[in-house]
């Protein structure tokens, strides 16, 4: 028999009767703000194109690594997904029996993010009024091609509908940004902005990073087999992304070791990486001197630098080999940001104009390190959420960790960091109401008066991330 699917107006709210009252007044405040999602991995080839999504599965299972992770862990061979493989070799082709393999297993989701993310886009974007399950995957499956199939579902209609005001891609320097070329010559009004990700032009351990380094030169006229062409080609390939509108850098390196080298050293160092003749060691020094070098190109050009370290990517060798980068299998480490980042603070910590904000999958920093070093630097500021901490508990204890050390205004907002364009309303009205409760805690245990909590809920919503990423 099916059962309802029923989104509580109280989910999430705080369970004891007076702090609730407060984080609904709170909440009802901040629900409908515009979303600003300054961190994500969506396509905008979606919104150049503008074209009709092709079917719930390639939608919503497919992109997204929360779901088919989940999956994985249960068996279910990322073939059976739909999840193309690198040699060309046989996937599941079917999205109604994908979608069906996806609903037979939804059971896994119970307590998770991805069951809220979900169930939400299913209830407020579809209608949907029962529990997906195997009898009703193709209640489901009909629904959701038969609203794909309208004008009100394609990507620009949507981004209006969801009240997104900007969302920011992240292309690397080899890309052309057609796409966004495309969006911005359309005359269509929607803000999505491109960020300069150069992590495939400066980790020497990122597959093909030799003939990267040759296309770079193509594209900038630069000499890339030189230290100094090669930084040249750095900051003519960031100049173009900020002329296309970024506003921010990202990187994605294992550690957040900076290095601070002398011209000479540096410059030797890159010889041994551009030959090819480098060590594991020598690519962890290069990754940790650019670092440094990009935070004095963000002093040049004011683009906001973003790093998240301390991800063991495509942990499972087998899975990187045959379906490549971003399925599921990047695992948490430990991070040392103290001792790290100290290189790069001594030369930039305090310098007017640059901001470098961090982000973590090591929870264990967030007060011992995070916090103490957001509470000092002028330059730091503390991005909440990402990957397996945008949960309710995560964004609970990243709260209940950093504020006494770095307060509210040493953070960044909400970072949804995600590929499934759906669900950026409903990670966002999470990460609401979780910080609504958090605010109402501390109304009603009197350390915060309640006029001051609602100009906080709207700045932790909206304003902080205008300004920390300068929108």
């Amino acid at each position: 028999m099916s059962q309802t699917l029923f989104l509580h107006p109280d989910r999430l709210l705080p369970a004891d009767p007076a702090t609730r009252g407060v984080a609904r007044r709170l909440y009802a405040e901040v629900a409908g703000l515009p979303i600003i999602s300054p961190h994500g991995h969506t396509d905008p080839a979606w919104f150049a194109r503008d074209e009709a999504f092709a079917d719930p599965a390639s939608l919503l299972i497919v992109p997204d690594h929360y779901v088919f992770r989940m999956l994985h862990s249960q068996g279910v061979p990322l073939e059976a997904m739909g999840i193309a493989r690198r040699d060309g070799g046989a996937v599941e082709s079917d999205p109604r029996t994908i979608w069906r393999l996806f609903a037979r297993h939804y059971p896994l989701f119970r307590g998770t993010p991805s069951r809220m993310w979900l169930d939400w886009v299913f209830a407020e974007l579809f209608g949907l009024d029962v529990r997906l399950s195997a009898e009703t995957a193709d209640l489901y499956f009909d629904r959701i091609a038969e609203a794909l199939a309208t004008p009100a579902f394609r990507p620009r209609a949507l981004f209006e509908r969801l009240n997104i005001e900007l969302i920011t891609t992240t292309e690397n320097p080899l890309d052309s940004l057609s796409h966004h070329r495309a969006i911005r010559e359309s005359g269509w009004g929607g803000r999505v902005l491109t960020a300069y990700r150069p992590d495939p032009v400066i980790d020497p351990e990122f597959e093909g990073f030799q003939a990267n380094l040759d296309r770079l030169a193509e594209l900038t006229g630069e000499d890339t087999r030189s230290w100094t062409g090669y930084l040249a080609a750095h900051r003519d390939r960031r100049a173009f992304f900020k002329s296309m509108g970024a506003t921010s850098t990202d990187h994605g390196h294992p550690t957040a070791r900076t290095a601070d080298l002398s011209p000479a050293d540096a410059e030797a160092l890159f010889a041994r990486v551009e030959s090819g003749a480098f060590s594991a060691a020598d690519a962890e020094l290069f990754r940790a001197q650019m670092l440094t070098e990009m935070a004095r190109m963000s002093l040049d050009d004011g683009l906001v630098m973003q790093l998240h370290p301390g991800s063991f990517r495509n942990h499972h060798r087998p899975t990187f080999e045959a379906f490549g980068r971003d399925k599921g299998a990047d695992m948490p480490m430990a991070t040392d940001y103290v001792a790290g980042l100290k290189p790069l603070l001594d030369r930039f910590g305090s310098a007017e104009g640059f901001t470098l904000i961090l982000f973590t999958l090591d929870e264990t920093v967030y007060s011992r390190e995070l916090a103490p070093l957001a509470g000092f630097y002028p330059c730091l500021r503390l991005g909440p959420a990402w990957w397996f901490h945008d949960s309710p508990e995560g964004m609970m204890r990243f709260r209940e960790q950093t504020t006494e050390t770095a307060g509210f205004y040493n953070l960044v907002g909400f970072n949804d960091d995600t590929r499934a364009f759906l669900s950026i309303p409903a990670r966002h009205d999470v990460a609401r109401r979780v910080d609504c409760g958090f605010l109402a805690r501390l109304v009603v245990e009197h350390r915060l008066e309640e006029d001051e909590a609602a100009e906080l809920a709207h700045d932790l919503t909206y304003q902080l991330v205008k300004q920390a990423y300068r929108l």
